[in-house]
């Protein structure tokens, strides 16, 4: 059985280079470190939310009763399971796995709908059953990076069902050219995102969820009394301003140039899976698992891929790093790898 609660900071131990978490930074920026500090000052009283509500709801061009602040988006799948009682769940895999785990959790019947290789890991929203009253997938997915056409996630909506879309990579690919944050014309769109990834949040628990009105309360009302800290919240009317904003899309920018830089240095037996467009990439390695442990050796903590469902232990995910980082891991990488068998004589 598949383990949906592993996640790539079991990977990590002292004095290994971390590219198994999908966190951009090893801390917040330092501007964002300060409205923490500050907030700080402020935690004697209950947490307000108005203000965080307002400014994310102003982000995404939302009515603010359309906004649910969650303590990170793994609160928000929980709210999901426990306020929609779907009578099939449908989750696209390969997948980040706590939604399908929070579903089972709750006793509800899951589906799992396989993405494939030989499709680039793209989306069919065909291969998704009709019975399914609740659909499940990542855009950009994790762990695949691929980053699928708006059009085509839009298309599994259907009267009577809630779409689920984990948004929580969105903001690292430069445009948002697919999120469907914005959106309010897609019957049952539930949209899910974090603070974590860019701006190196993953201690805070912070994030949010768009959905309609009704659906909104429904969530909310599974949710218990202040459920975001005083700190988050902070953090996030910080993170949802235009300047911050802008820094958000630069950093996307400087990903797409370190990811392509990554990908340029992979040894030639390295399978690059999919087309990434976010933080990561997949690849697959000839005798995985012994690679895996090889480069952990060598100071490399990277994410296994099999406890993914739809991967093998051939999978390794690896975070996007800074050039010169990238260039020291394929050079790892390389040495690691098993020696390419000779070829055939001819007779």
């Amino acid at each position: 059985m598949t383990d949906l609660h592993h996640h790539g900071d079991a990977e990590l131990g002292p004095g290994l280079v971390d590219l198994a978490v999908n966190v951009r930074a090893d801390a917040p920026p330092p501007w964002l470190r300060a409205v923490l500090h500050e907030s700080i000052d402020a935690v004697a009283a209950y947490p307000d939310p108005g203000p965080a509500r307002t400014a994310v709801a102003a982000a995404h061009g939302r009515p603010v009763d359309e906004v649910l602040l969650t303590a990170g988006a793994a609160e928000a799948f929980v709210l999901i399971a426990r306020a929609v009682r779907p009578r099939l769940a449908a989750v696209v895999h390969p997948s980040f796995t706590e939604p399908e785990a929070a579903l089972r959790a709750a006793g509800h019947p899951v589906v799992r709908v396989g993405l494939r290789a030989e499709d680039g890991w793209r989306l069919d929203p065909a291969a998704v059953p009709e019975e399914a009253d609740l659909v499940v997938l990542g855009n950009p997915t994790n762990p695949t990076s691929v980053l699928h056409p708006a059009a085509d996630v839009a298309a599994l909506a259907r009267p009577g069902r809630v779409l689920v879309v984990d948004e929580a990579f969105a903001d690292t690919v430069p445009g948002e050219p697919e999120s469907l944050a914005a959106r309010r014309d897609v019957p049952g769109l539930l949209v899910v995102r974090s603070l974590t990834k860019t701006w190196g949040l993953a201690g805070l628990r912070v994030g949010y969820a768009l959905a309609d009105a009704a659906l909104v309360a429904r969530l909310a009302a599974a949710q218990p009394h202040w459920p975001v800290s005083t700190p988050a919240l902070a953090t996030l009317t910080a993170c949802t301003t235009p300047a911050a904003r802008a820094e958000a899309e630069a950093a996307a920018r400087d990903l797409d140039r370190w990811r392509a830089a990554l990908v340029a240095g992979l040894p030639p037996s390295v399978v690059l899976e999919g087309r990434p467009r976010s933080s990561f990439v997949l690849l697959r390695v000839p005798d995985g698992a012994r690679v895996r442990a090889l480069l952990r050796d060598r100071g490399w903590a990277v994410r296994r891929g099999d406890t993914f469902p739809g991967l093998g232990p051939d999978h390794l995910r690896v975070a996007v790093r800074p050039p010169e980082v990238s260039a020291a891991f394929t050079a790892a990488l390389a040495d690691v790898l098993p020696p390419a068998p000779l070829p055939e004589e001819v007779p």
